[in-house]
C-alpha cells in the first residue's frame, strides 16, 4: 500500500479566515493514508500523541466500529490518543488493532503501572465492491499509517481515492450500477483562534449535495449514465430493501483545539452530524453506519456552540471535498468525469 500523510501547526489569527489546510495543521495533531489502490481499499488515521478529549455520535443503523462506549461522558477514561477510518467493513477493525501496537511501541496511551494503553477507536466502512473483496486493511497497514503520521513527510491528507476513500461510492439508493465514485475529504475552518477540521470517507446510500447551493454533486446517475438523477425518489427504493443497500456508511473525526469536557465534546459530536444531513441526502438511514468522532486538543477556550456550528462547516466541506476530488474507478464514475 501507498501512504500520505500530513501535519504541521496553526498560527492565529483574528476574523473568521475560512478554510486552511489539513486537520494536522492543529498543533499536535497528525494524519496520514495508507492506501491499496489495485484492492480499492486503505485506511486513514489522525493521531493526537498527548492524547484529546474524544467523543462520538453514531446515527446510523449499521456501523462497525471500535471503541465507543469508552467514549460516553460517564466513563472515566477521558482521553483518545487516535481515531482510524478503515475500509474493509468490519475486517478493516484489524487496522486500528496495529495502530494501538505502533503507539504502544513509541510509549503513547494511558499509563496502567505495567505499561501504556493507547486508546484507539475507530469506524469501518463498506468498500468490499470495489477491487478486491478479500483484501481489507491489516494491523500492519494500521501501523504504517500511524508510523507516517508521526515520522511524515508532513503535510496535507490526500483526497479522493485514497486512504479510507479508495473504495467510496454514494448514490446507492437506485441500485450498484447507478452509484458514482467519492472518496477521502478534509477541510478545516477557523474563526479567530478556533479551529476546526474534519477528516471525512464518504460511502453514503445517498446523494452528496452542496449545502451552500443545494447542487448535486455525486450520486445516483440518470440511466444515460452522464448525469445526476436529481428527481430520483429514494423511498420507492429503499423501501424495495435490495441486498446491496447494507453496503454504506459516511465516517469522520473532527478535530478542533478548543478546551473542552467530555460532554461538551459530545455535544459538539452531536452537532457535527447535522453536516451529514446538510451534505447527503438521504443520511443515518438504517442501512448506513453513519459516524462523527471528536478529537479536542484543549488549547483554546471557545463556547461550544460555536465549537460544534465551525465543526459542522468543516465536516460539511470535508463532505463535499470528498466526492468532487474522486476520479472514475473499480467502474464506478465520479464527479470530476460528468
Amino acid at each position: 500500500m501507498s501512504g500520505q500523510v500530513g501535519s504541521g501547526v496553526v498560527t492565529s489569527g483574528g476574523e473568521c479566515l475560512g478554510p486552511l489546510g489539513g486537520v494536522a495543521q492543529i498543533d499536535g495533531v497528525y494524519a496520514a493514508s495508507v492506501t491499496n489502490e489495485g484492492a480499492g481499499t486503505g485506511c486513514t488515521v489522525i493521531v493526537c500523541p498527548r492524547g484529546a478529549t474524544g467523543a462520538v455520535d453514531v446515527r446510523g443503523g449499521a456501523p462497525a466500529s471500535r471503541e465507543t462506549d469508552l467514549l460516553r461522558p460517564e466513563e472515566t477514561v477521558d482521553v483518545l490518543h487516535a481515531v482510524v477510518l478503515s475500509g474493509g467493513s468490519a475486517f478493516g477493525l484489524s487496522a486500528s488493532c496495529g495502530v494501538a501496537e505502533e503507539l504502544e511501541r513509541r510509549g503513547i496511551g494511558v499509563d496502567v503501572g505495567v505499561g501504556r494503553v493507547p486508546i484507539v477507536s475507530s469506524a469501518c466502512l463498506f468498500d468490499l465492491a470495489c477491487g478486491a473483496p478479500d483484501v481489507r486493511p491489516t494491523a500492519a497497514d494500521g501501523a504504517r499509517a500511524a508510523a507516517l503520521a508521526l515520522d511524515g513527510p508532513h503535510g496535507p491528507l490526500a483526497c479522493g481515492n485514497h486512504g479510507a476513500g479508495t473504495g467510496c461510492t454514494v448514490g446507492k439508493f437506485l441500485g450498484p450500477e447507478r452509484a458514482m465514485k467519492s472518496g477521502l475529504g478534509e477541510h478545516v475552518e477557523r474563526a479567530g483562534k478556533l479551529v476546526c477540521g474534519a477528516v471525512a470517507a464518504v460511502n453514503a446510500l445517498g446523494n452528496v449535495v452542496d449545502p451552500a447551493t443545494g447542487a448535486p454533486v455525486a450520486g445516483a446517475l440518470a440511466q444515460d449514465g452522464r448525469s445526476i438523477a436529481v428527481d430520483a425518489d429514494p423511498i420507492a427504493a429503499v423501501a424495495a430493501a435490495a441486498p446491496w443497500l447494507r453496503s454504506n456508511t459516511t465516517i469522520s473525526c473532527v478535530v478542533t483545539n478548543a478546551r473542552l469536557t467530555k460532554a461538551q465534546a459530545t455535544k459538539v459530536a452531536q452537532m457535527s452530524a447535522d453536516a451529514y444531513a446538510h451534505a447527503i441526502m438521504p443520511t443515518h438511514t438504517t442501512n448506513d453506519g453513519d459516524t462523527v468522532f471528536v478529537m479536542a486538543t484543549g488549547s483554546v477556550e471557545a463556547p461550544v456552540d460555536a465549537v460544534g456550528m465551525l465543526a459542522v462547516r468543516a465536516l460539511e466541506g470535508a463532505i463535499v471535498r470528498g466526492a468532487r476530488e474522486a476520479r472514475s474507478a473499480y467502474g464506478f464514475t465520479a464527479a470530476s468525469d460528468l
